[in-house]
């Protein structure tokens, strides 16, 4: 399955890239279920970041990611990061996180691919992420300005 989210902001791209920080990842969190930062370590090619998701009545979930790569040009910087322990829910994971330059404003991107453990997981799982996701919109927005 495959989501792609494209976010409009005011900042620049270096502002955006300087924006990626723990706090940024505490405040994208979603709502549901509760996600508690166990680690954070960055955006770069080698760095981990794992999390513990809360459901009611079920064990907690450990979310840890690897950053496989990042790079930078002029107009655009991206990193991925890579899921290498999921929740019971995913089978895989990878998730590009791409911000472009534009002349009059940047963009953040949100390129996902992801694989529940068998395929009726898939279509539960992509309205769910979608609406996740699409929500990180007014964060990126509050904190970056509206485009």
């Amino acid at each position: 399955m495959h989501l792609l989210i494209t976010i409009p902001v005011a900042a620049n791209l270096q502002t955006v890239k300087a924006g990626f920080t723990e706090s940024l990842f505490k405040a994208l969190a979603p709502p549901f279920p509760k996600v508690v930062l166990v680690h954070f370590g960055g955006s770069k090619a080698g760095d981990k970041v794992h999390v513990r998701l809360h459901f009611p009545l079920l064990p907690a979930q450990n979310w840890i990611s690897d950053i496989t790569e990042d790079a930078e040009t002029e107009n655009q910087w991206y990193f991925i990061d890579r899921g290498v322990e999921l929740p019971f829910f995913l089978g895989f994971w990878e998730h590009k996180h791409i911000v472009t330059q534009h002349t009059s404003h940047t963009t953040i991107t949100e390129d996902i691919t992801f694989k529940g453990p068998w395929w009726l997981p898939d279509f539960l799982l992509y309205p769910t992420l979608y609406l996740q996701f699409s929500a990180r919109k007014k964060v990126y927005q509050r904190l970056f300005g509206k485009a």
